[in-house]
């Protein structure tokens, strides 16, 4: 399961804007978007995403996203920046 990677990956991203940040400075190696999330925070993502060539997971909830991340509440996207 691809949040199992997230969860247990040394250092990550947990939302949107950090995300973003990451994934701008060439750090994020994958990341994810929870499908509920609200397009027009997660499209600017998704964009940058695609010129970058990060690839992207979607996820089925924010719920579930921020479960992986160990936060009580949700996350529309989170990164994955070292596995190791």
């Amino acid at each position: 399961m691809p949040l199992e990677r997230l969860q247990a990956a040394r250092q990550k991203t947990v939302g949107t804007k950090q995300t973003l940040k990451a994934v701008e400075k060439g750090q994020a190696k994958l990341v994810f978007i929870a499908q509920d999330a609200d397009p027009q925070v997660v499209d600017p993502l998704m964009k940058m995403c695609e010129q970058k060539a990060v690839p992207v997971i979607t996820v089925e909830s924010m719920q579930m996203l921020g479960l992986a991340c160990n936060i009580k509440v949700g996350s529309a996207s989170a990164g994955i920046v070292n596995e190791t």
